[in-house]
């Protein structure tokens, strides 16, 4: 088993990802709201506090105040099709703003209930 997580910056695509998910048997996500590093640090402090703000505050976009953090247990072979539904509602995860996914094995899980058992 792995934790599959993506960080979701289009967040109208929220909907889209998990009709997918569900749809190719990727169930029991679960979904926070999150925000990136360069934002929570620039509503927090000035350009005095830390200088390179005013050269990042160019970057962020402004319609786009907060994300989604979907993480979800799935099996190892459902890997690449998660990652395939991601890409097909997004677009090419190595293209600016279409988010980060990643996964890590899990070595111990326990109360994880599988096709409703």
């Amino acid at each position: 088993m792995r934790l599959l997580f993506y960080v979701l910056i289009k967040t109208e695509k929220l909907d889209d990802i998990l009709s997918e998910f569900a749809r190719k048997n990727i169930s029991g996500a679960t979904v926070l709201e999150s925000m990136g590093m360069a934002r929570l640090l620039s509503h927090k402090h000035g350009e005095e506090d830390i200088p390179f703000l005013g050269s990042l505050r160019k970057f962020l976009n402004p319609e786009r105040e907060k994300g989604n953090l979907i993480f979800a247990v799935i099996e190892d072979d459902q890997l690449d099709e998660a990652v395939n539904i991601i890409e097909s509602v997004v677009g090419d995860l190595s293209t600016k703003d279409n988010g980060v996914v990643f996964s890590l094995p899990i070595d111990y899980s326990k109360g994880i209930n599988k096709g409703g058992k």
